[in-house]
């Protein structure tokens, strides 16, 4: 799931790759962890999270809050969980999120 949704980001929307990192640790507190997908923006920071399931996985408030914590160490303006049946996109701000009809442009 995770390779054919990062195809999707690159073919169809153009996301440049060398602004991409797959499968990464991250530490939540004592925890380490991996990320799916994590795009930089063209300055380097962080800037969209994606959070990839099977597609027999249902994205509900637990997918959603896994992604919120790994957003706690690596902040972004974007988040994005999906099971290659279903994407939801949301954005991050200082009011909370926002669902988005479409992934942000890069």
């Amino acid at each position: 799931m995770r390779q054919n949704f990062l195809q999707y980001l690159l073919q169809v929307h153009k996301y440049p790759a060398s602004l991409i990192a797959i499968e990464k640790e991250l530490m939540l507190g004592e925890l380490v962890k991996r990320f799916d997908i994590l795009i930089y923006n063209k300055d380097h920071q962080p800037w969209m999270m994606v959070e990839c399931k099977a597609m027999d996985v249902e994205l509900n408030k637990k997918v959603l809050d896994q992604l919120l914590r790994y957003n706690l160490s690596i902040p972004v303006r974007y988040l994005v969980i999906t099971n290659g049946s279903y994407t939801f996109a949301f954005e991050r701000d200082s009011a909370g999120l926002t669902m988005l009809n479409e992934l942000p442009k890069h």
